[in-house]
């Protein structure tokens, strides 16, 4: 829509008397905007040329309003630009009350050592016309400007409060901002400008839920930015927790149903409705937008914003509240904020009140409809729109998993009694004897969930098990408040938690080191498959301001082993199929090796520069190749580099081509493998790799080639059959994949080639007996036996080359080089691969849930259709074998 300057204009002067004597006062802008000449007008409305710095303040602060306000009359300036440019103009402001302030005092120096944060609206750059702003005014001792005589925190008090008068004291050329520092710590009591060593402390130790909403939208705006922006680094943990606070979140909405509670005006929109602190107003959206911030923002960086729009397109680019909900209540916002705006222009006073009468209709005029009526109908559909959706967020019980999360029971289960013995022992538990469960609050939240503890205890397989991992997990645990309450919370959520603890040793065991991983399983989507590798990335380098590579690999490992959890959890769950959860934990591995290895090479090349046209690519084998690992699964890994062994890199210490490569290795390796306080992430194997342990770690392509053309065994081209390009530039990992198809296609003596093939069999049958009945893997027929017949059927005429298995059956079976029966079999014992690392992770028959569970899991029936099923299956392949190498194999 095109703007109409003269229209604005008008209103302006019939409408707004402020805005009319404004007019008035600058005959110049006046002119300017008359001619639609609205970013002139506010490159003028910046230019003052006044040398006092309060006067030259005021004065901008009277063009800006009348510049911003005919231009948003008029519809040249949208809600994004008035609240930017009014938030900025605070910035210049305050920077510039806190260096006259100094600099009266102390000539010719800097602003170092005092600190301006903005919070609230003029931290999310979204001031109003009329808006406060509500600083925190900190202070380094060590760096503050002050006479000889002066202490550090008489000068600070002294700056603060000539700070506080040069903005908010009214002159004849009017004032600047009001400024309202009670959001610093505890400011009944507290001096109006605090040490950055005592705000630490308390934002470490004592600080209240509403300060960590209130931070949300922190930031250095003035005086020393650079020390600022080092401090809000510095209690960044305090604001966003890796772990939820459920005691937090029911604060803050404890908090807002006391802002509606105390509202006394009419509920709907009509005279008297406030447009802010209203059912459906302003403060209903910001809270919404800023309750899911925190309930997800520890674990999420991207929700880290601090725009009220950008938060809500922030959560619903990440799923946590629904597109249309962002959209609705984004519109509603921005309707809200520009009638709030009318209000203030017509006398600029702080209001956030409609009118009644022939007010109300003019505020409507101005705003250009007829009458109140109407500006009322305009209002009510947005304020019902975000009170029923800010009604749902008060009275949501879980924001959680389904309720119907599909848990497995055993058929004719029996009912258990609760054992005297174990209800006495959870009893003792409030003894004192474990720390986490001495404080007064840790014994109440303990008392409510303990019914619900002691029945899903009671009903397990192996109570005594079940209660030993919960004691193992209470004496890790520095309080055990957040985890009672967080089941309290949500009560879906305790049946996953007794099920992890019933069903599958390996997850009890990471969950009873670290509890936290509860938190990946609170959003809606998480019994939904993560998504692309490129997705995973994205997630696994979100970093801050002030992260360092230790940091960023620990974001690494946060974000891997929540995925890898939440995927365990899924298939205890039976919510997804196994096969589908093992390609998932491949592209998680992906993204961490891609991560990991980006991270080390940058940290690398600080000290040792790069080599120029050359990079380090690398090669996964096995069930990563093959994109279909386990959660036991090690990493095989080779790791190559383009270019030649004659390059040496760029950096202060410069290295050769190969002792480069071969430290970044190290790098990686490392990073993917050694343990951190946030866990380790793999077991990395480069036994692979050309010469094996013998070889080095890293080797160039050229390098690879030769040898694998020239000095590799047949195993080694076995495995290279399941080779793919996991991390690399897209040209050079082509180039790769183009030198292992080419390996792969060479011509062969087939009768070597099995002769090798079935000496290797034996020789690994001979050492590596299966483990179990259910070892779906060495058990004769079974998938290895599987591997060994696709891999030489693969080498011996060229076709199913592809590191997927199934894949590559399905194509040798298509070529009739394999029965049909294959492929079932192939599947059912990965599906028993998959469920067996978790659900018995010994090879033997678990308990009856857990057999129960493995049974539907590999799509049978029962345990005892299991057991059928793989034995036809391993007789299958057994009958495959004797087809392909004329060796019959002996099955069990």
């Amino acid at each position: 829509m095109e703007a109409d300057w003269t229209s604005a204009l008008d209103r302006a002067r019939n409408h707004a008397p402020f805005l009319a004597r404004a007019l008035e006062r600058r005959p110049d802008l006046a002119a300017m905007l008359a001619e639609g000449r609205g970013d002139d007008a506010l490159l003028a409305a910046k230019a003052v040329s006044e040398g006092d710095v309060a006067v030259a303040l005021r004065r901008e602060r009277l063009a800006l309003a009348l510049v911003l306000a005919i231009g948003d009359l008029a519809g040249a300036f949208d809600l994004p630009k008035v609240v930017r440019e009014l938030s900025t103009f605070a910035d210049r402001a305050l920077h510039a009350a806190i260096g006259d302030a100094i600099a009266r005092r102390v000539e010719g120096t800097e602003p170092a050592g005092m600190i301006g944060l903005a919070l609230g609206k003029h931290g999310a750059g979204e001031l109003n016309y009329s808006s406060d702003i509500d600083p925190i005014l900190l202070f380094d001792p060590e760096k503050l400007p002050r006479r000889e005589r002066d202490e550090p925190g008489e000068a600070a008090q002294r700056y603060a409060r000539e700070i506080v008068r040069l903005l908010s004291e009214v002159t004849h050329e009017g004032y600047v901002f009001r400024v309202d520092l009670r959001l610093r710590p505890a400011s009944e009591v507290s001096p109006l400008a605090l040490s950055i060593n005592a705000a630490t402390s308390h934002y470490e130790s004592s600080a209240l839920a509403w300060e960590r909403a209130a931070f949300i939208r922190a930031r250095a705006c003035a005086g020393d930015i650079a020390a600022g922006e080092a401090f809000l680094d510095h209690i960044r943990p305090f604001v966003w927790r890796r772990s939820l606070d459920f005691g937090a979140i029911d604060e803050i909405r404890r908090l807002t149903r006391r802002i509606r509670d105390k509202q006394s005006g009419p509920i709907a929109t009509a005279p008297g409705y406030n447009l802010k602190l209203g059912r459906g107003g302003i403060r209903e959206v910001e809270f919404f937008a800023q309750t899911h911030q925190l309930i997800h923002g520890g674990r999420d960086p991207s929700l880290r914003v601090r725009g009220t729009r950008a938060a809500l397109d922030a959560l619903a680019a990440t799923g946590r509240i629904g597109a249309d909900d962002a959209r609705i209540l984004g519109e509603a916002y921005d309707a809200l904020r520009i009638i709030e705006h009318r209000l203030q222009m017509v006398q600029d006073q702080q209001t956030h009140s409609l009118p009644a009468g022939d007010a109300l209709d003019n505020v409507a005029r101005l705003h250009g409809l007829g009458h109140g009526d109407e500006l009322l109908d305009y209002l009510h559909g947005h304020t019902e729109a975000v009170g029923d959706r800010f009604d749902a967020l008060l009275d949501e019980e879980r924001i959680s998993i389904p309720r119907n999360a599909p848990h497995i029971e055993v058929a004719e289960a029996p009912v258990r009694e609760v054992d005297p013995d174990i209800a006495e022992r959870l009893s003792q538990w409030s003894d004192g004897r474990y720390p986490s469960l001495r404080s007064p609050a840790a014994l109440e939240a303990f008392d409510v969930i303990r019914p619900a503890l002691l029945a899903s205890v009671a009903s397990s397989d192996d109570p005594q098990a079940v209660l030993a991992r919960w004691e193992f997990m209470l004496a890790r645990l520095p309080t055990a408040i957040n985890l009672f309450r967080l089941l309290e919370a949500r009560p879906g959520l305790f049946d996953l938690v007794a099920d992890c603890l019933t069903l599958a040793p390996p997850l009890a065991d990471e969950l009873s080191r670290r509890p936290d991983l509860l938190d990946a399983l609170i959003d809606r989507t998480a019994l939904d498959l993560p998504g692309s590798v490129s997705q995973l990335v994205e997630a696994m380098q979100r970093s801050e301001r002030g992260d360092d590579y230790e940091k960023r690999l620990d974001r690494i490992r946060i974000v891997t082993g929540e995925t890898r959890f939440a995927l365990g959890m899924q298939l205890i769950e039976g919510a997804q199929d196994p096969l589908d959860i093992a390609a998932a934990l491949s592209r998680t591995a992906e993204a961490a090796l891609r991560v990991a290895l980006d991270a080390a090479s940058e940290e690398f090349a600080t000290k040792h520069g790069r080599i120029e046209g050359s990079e380090m690519l690398v090669l996964g084998l096995g069930r990563l190749g093959g994109g279909m690992l386990t959660h036991a699964s090690d990493l095989d890994l080779i790791y190559l580099f383009t270019g030649t062994h004659e390059g040496e890199s760029d950096g202060a210490r410069p290295l050769g081509a190969t002792l480069y490569y071969n430290r970044l290795a190290q790098r990686v390796t490392a990073a993917l493998s050694v343990p951190t306080a946030q866990g380790a992430l793999y077991e990395v194997d480069t036994r692979l790799r050309p010469q094996g342990n013998q070889g080095p770690l890293a080797v160039s392509i050229e390098s690879f080639e030769r040898y694998q053309c020239e000095d590799a065994w047949t195993w080694e081209h076995m495995a290279l059959t399941r080779a793919r390009v996991i991390a690399g530039s897209e040209e050079a990992s082509a180039k790769l994949q183009d030198v292992v198809t080419s390996i792969l296609r060479r011509p062969r003596d087939p009768e070597k080639l099995q002769a090798d093939i079935l000496e290797m069999r034996g020789e690994m049958a001979a050492h590596k007996p299966p483990k179990g009945p259910l070892d779906a893997k060495l058990l004769r027929g079974g998938l290895v036996d599987i591997e060994f017949l696709v891999h030489f059927l693969q080498l011996r005429d060229g076709k199913g080359m592809s590191p997927d298995l199934g894949v590559a059956i399905d194509a040798l079976v298509g070529a009739g080089l394999l029965p049909h029966a294959i492929v079932e079999a192939h599947g059912l014992m990965g599906r028993l691969l998959v469920g067996t690392r978790l659900l018995a992770p010994d090879l033997a028959r678990p308990n009856d849930a857990a057999a129960a569970l493995l049974a539907k899991l590999s799509e049978c029936d029962d345990y005892a259709a299991l057991e059928a099923a793989l034995d036809r299956g391993r007789r299958e392949v057994a009958g495959a074998w004797k087809t392909v190498f004329g060796e019959k194999l002996e099955i069990d």
